[in-house]
């Protein structure tokens, strides 16, 4: 299973920018959503298929968050990067 991963440390206020080159899913878990994730087992997630770039994702609460970005089992890559947006 190839996909991107980027890490954040996210206050309520904060906001995750995600650019892609192409249509891709975007999604931001939990620590624990993410070991769930890299098991191929069930997770829960914020986002999902992102058709244009510049998506923005807004954790639920305060914590460490996860950004996986991945073709859903399709062939190919994608370009992406991630940031965030401090008090957006």
């Amino acid at each position: 299973m190839g996909f991107l991963h980027y890490e954040f440390e996210l206050s309520p206020d904060d906001v995750v920018e995600v650019t892609l080159d192409k249509q891709a899913n975007v999604r931001l878990m939990s620590d624990g959503n993410y070991a769930m994730y890299r098991k191929g087992k069930n997770y829960r997630y914020t986002g999902g298929l992102a058709k244009t770039s510049r998506v923005h994702l807004s954790a639920p609460h305060a914590g460490h968050w996860h950004v996986v970005i991945d073709l859903g089992g399709c062939r190919g890559t994608v370009g992406a990067s991630a940031c965030v947006l401090s008090g957006a």
